[in-house]
């Protein structure tokens, strides 16, 4: 009998699952829109793991699984309410079950491993679960499968709290640069601590085709590049001293590899978005050859920006988001964080 429900609890595991990794995601997934930035309520790195990297909390921990009480399920990360506790029913597989969302809360998606749907909330994409048909459950014949870590209860009666939306902030007299130096998790955290750096995202560029996958830049064929794409108030922090801090964080001297890390994806390159940058580029990146900071030549190519597009919302803000789970982020990009928060320390945000 052990053995049977050992088997259910797993296969009811794998059904909700959505968890991502490096190498474990390749499929497209829901992208942040490039250039801007969104405030919403403050996550918890557990809220984050389930909400921004699409991760599932452990069945049968929720608060609100086999809730009874009567009012609006609302999304923990905007506000928006989502399920009424009359849609809500035990399904008995470990989280909390609704067979209807409110009108136009829920946008399903094609998951990432081709065969689910996945649920995010229709204002801010954060991620909520999995919806399932044609299991007879209700009369419905629906059950969307919601991570109660997504979540916040509104007794009913109670005012609902006031939605987020879901706005870029306006990023007026900003300016971008987009740099690829290795692995994309590692740029992204390092140039984002900087002052004058509004938002940094990770993303592919440089490449044969528009929009590729993860897994088609690992194979080497598209041409794309793991870049950083940085937006930055100038008035603050130049591209030409961006330009400079890149030529001292990254191995500008090895051809298509960076440490451990090979291939075409990981070579050392400037992006620039007009000629003004590309003057820049060259005039810093000539300086820094001439000098003895590095004993090789510097191989960095500098090349108008093309094919840009985001990459997959588990890439983004990765190192934050798992540097006490990952071993890629304990061993190889906290040791960068800490050595460049010394040397830039009087141009670390506080």
């Amino acid at each position: 009998m052990k053995s049977l429900t050992y088997v259910i609890l797993l296969f009811l595991v794998t059904a909700c699952n959505a968890q991502s990794n490096r190498t474990a995601v390749t499929e497209t997934q829901t992208n942040i829109q490039t250039n801007t930035e969104v405030k919403f309520n403050v996550l918890t790195e557990a809220e984050q793991r389930v909400i921004l990297n699409k991760g599932t909390e452990y069945p049968g921990t929720s608060e609100f699984t086999d809730s009874e009480q009567k009012g609006t399920y609302v999304c923990k990360q905007c506000n928006q309410p989502l399920y009424t506790s009359d849609t809500k029913f035990n399904s008995h597989c470990g989280w909390p079950s609704f067979d209807d969302e409110i009108d136009g809360a829920v946008t399903r998606l094609r998951d990432a491993d081709g065969r689910r749907t996945e649920i995010v909330c229709s204002n801010c994409q954060g991620h909520l679960g999995h919806v399932f048909e044609g299991e007879m459950m209700t009369p419905k014949n629906t059950r969307h499968c919601v991570n109660g870590i997504s979540l916040n209860f509104v007794e009913g009666g109670e005012e609902l709290p006031a939605l987020i939306p879901n706005e870029p902030m306006d990023l007026t007299g900003m300016d971008t640069a987009t740099f690829g130096a290795g692995c994309f998790w590692c740029v992204e955290v390092l140039f984002e601590k900087l002052k004058g750096v509004h938002y940094v995202e990770s993303g592919y560029a440089g490449g044969k085709i528009k929009n590729p996958t993860y897994k088609m830049v690992c194979q080497g064929n598209t041409g794309s590049v793991e870049v950083a794409q940085i937006v930055f108030d100038p008035k603050i922090i130049t591209y030409e001293k961006l330009v400079d801090i890149l030529l001292h964080v990254h191995d500008p001297t090895t051809l298509n590899q960076q440490g451990a890390d090979k291939g075409t994806q990981y070579r050392s390159v400037v992006f620039y978005h007009n000629d003004d940058q590309k003057a820049i580029a060259q005039r810093v990146m000539q300086r820094v050859d001439a000098s003895d900071l590095w004993s090789d030549p510097i191989v960095t190519a500098i090349e108008p920006i093309n094919n840009y597009s985001t990459a997959e919302q588990y890439h983004q803000n990765y190192y934050n988001l798992n540097k006490e789970t990952n071993g890629y982020c304990n061993a190889v990009i906290g040791p960068k964080v800490a050595k460049f928060q010394l040397k830039y320390k009087n141009l670390i945000k506080e």
